[in-house]
């Protein structure tokens, strides 16, 4: 499996593990309909248990726009391989977001409200301060990198189960700093969904809120490489 591939499908399955998790707890007659956010964080875990597990041989699991932009500032991976991996996980956050929506097709359209709806695609703000959404995110993803290099650094191995601490850093960000914004600590996480909800039709749809779009970009991308920025520093 080429690089390319590898980082399409393991963001293909984040999301459509970690999108289908909120559909199904938030959306109209889902069977999981009221599951909370615990039910939400868990499922994004092993969402990205199962994306990391799968592309890890093949091109190192970034699946993160933020992870590879922190990576190639750090001389960790070459600049010129950044287009391509930042196109193969935007495309398979899209396709990922594109499975959730022809599983729960009948659920999105029976939904009243849009912006439940949209919730299913792309994150939003509990309360709505651009400043405040920003440092939320530049923080949540500042720590997320940190952890991963610091993970990654160690030399022991948990074999099949090297995905593991990711998934549980994940984990914690989720039920420690997912309540402003719903961390999308990923930028192709929010914007490939984001791109999908623009354009497939659902009754009742709202706004893609592309006027929010901007803070799960530059804050995690900006906490990528401040991340990397100090951890190069206190080597």
């Amino acid at each position: 499996m080429t690089p390319f591939i590898a980082e399409l499908l393991g963001t293909a399955f984040i999301i459509a593990f970690g999108n289908g998790v909120v559909a199904n707890v938030v959306l109209h007659k889902t069977k999981g309909n009221n599951g909370g956010l615990i039910a939400i964080t868990f499922g994004w875990s092993m969402a990205v248990f199962m994306g990391v597990y799968i592309a890890s041989a093949a091109s190192g699991a970034h699946l993160n726009s933020a992870v590879t932009i922190g990576l190639a500032s750090m001389g960790k991976f070459d600049w010129a391989l950044v287009p391509q991996y930042l196109l193969a996980q935007l495309l398979g956050a899209m396709l990922g977001q594109l499975a959730v929506f022809i599983m729960y097709k009948d659920h999105f359209n029976t939904t009243a409200d849009g912006l439940t709806q949209r919730a299913c695609f792309c994150t939003d703000p509990a309360i709505r301060n651009p400043v405040q959404n920003f440092m939320t995110e530049f923080l949540a993803t500042f720590i997320f990198i940190l952890a991963i290099l610091f993970i990654t650094k160690a030399s022991s191995s948990l074999g099949s189960l090297d995905a593991l601490p990711v998934a549980l850093v994940v984990l914690a960000i989720g039920l420690s700093f997912g309540g402003p914004t719903g961390y999308a600590i990923n930028p192709a996480r929010d914007l490939g969904p984001r791109i999908m909800h623009f354009i497939l039709p659902m009754t009742n749809k709202s706004s893609s809120d592309w006027g929010y779009a901007w803070v799960p970009i530059a804050g995690p991308i900006l906490g990528a490489l401040a991340a990397g920025f100090i951890y190069n520093f206190i080597q």
